[in-house]
């Protein structure tokens, strides 16, 4: 049986290269672990001579990179070998990017370093389970492999959603700046937005039917008569408005009784820039 072997106590970088194995590589999707004191190999062999064993993050072979001063991670390595199978992907490389920078102390160099946020990101909490799971690496691997197929598919989204602002977002003005709308199923495009500066964004989803206008939260900005007008005027639709006045709602997966407007995107869009209008 194949077997992916790490050193002990797996860090970011080993779980994200034993990750990328059994996701990406052919016939590793089953492989069973084994865990060695860092920098050495299983039963002392050399770290590439079995084609059913695979060294990561240790033992001075093809998918370690201690024995080098070069600006890579075990997991760089090893998407390298998966674009040989895969090709390009962007929200991989785009991941591995943060995690090479972990691997070399450069989060010290993020924003705000020692801010509290960091606490919640996943090299940080791998951390927290070295000291709970101590002797239980199994443990550890698994957690951040369910961590990182999260990760993977928010990354993924956020990819495809710079795409849609790029390609697809309508643009229109309010009084408190640039808004944008999309007639689509990703979600994520509302958060990369307001990331972006879009004061309002309107996402419409074509499938579900669902429909969320939300604004950045400023004190300035008050979406009530939004949802007054939205409510007048399609009172059998179900409307919902945020405590904040930040937010309006129609349908959600959290409450499948909403019902939908059948207002298109583009009436939406009138009704927000003639209420929220210079």
């Amino acid at each position: 049986m194949k077997t992916i072997v790490c050193h002990l106590g797996p860090d970011l970088d080993a779980i994200t290269s034993i990750w990328l194995i059994k996701m990406f590589l052919p016939e590793w999707e089953e492989a069973s672990f084994a865990f060695v004191p860092a920098g050495k190999t299983l039963n002392d062999m050399p770290p590439d001579d079995h084609s059913e064993i695979m060294h990561v993050d240790t033992g001075f072979g093809k998918f370690d990179h201690h024995q080098t001063s070069d600006d890579t991670c075990a997991a760089k390595l090893v998407y390298e070998e998966i674009k040989k199978y895969h090709g390009v992907d962007i929200a991989l490389e785009r991941m591995i990017a943060i995690v090479n920078d972990i691997d070399h102390f450069r989060e010290v160099f993020f924003p705000n370093p020692n801010g509290d946020i960091w606490g919640f990101g996943l090299h940080t909490i791998i951390d927290g389970w070295r000291y709970m799971y101590a002797d239980n690496q199994l443990k550890i691997v698994e957690l951040g492999m369910s961590a990182l197929d999260a990760i993977y598919k928010t990354m993924q989204n956020k990819v495809w959603a710079e795409v849609e602002i790029e390609k697809n977002g309508i643009e229109f003005k309010t009084k408190w700046g640039k808004a944008i709308a999309f007639e689509t199923v990703n979600d994520e495009v509302i958060h990369v937005s307001q990331k972006k500066g879009f004061v309002i964004v309107v996402r419409k989803d074509p499938r579900k039917l669902y429909l969320r206008i939300k604004a950045l939260p400023l004190p300035e900005i008050d979406l009530s008569p939004v949802y007054e007008r939205l409510k007048n005027e399609e009172p059998e639709a179900t409307w919902f408005l945020h405590a904040s006045h930040h937010m309006v709602l129609n349908g959600s997966a959290k409450n499948p009784d909403m019902r939908p407007s059948k207002r298109p995107l583009s009436e939406i869009i009138a009704v927000i820039q003639e209420v929220c209008g210079d």
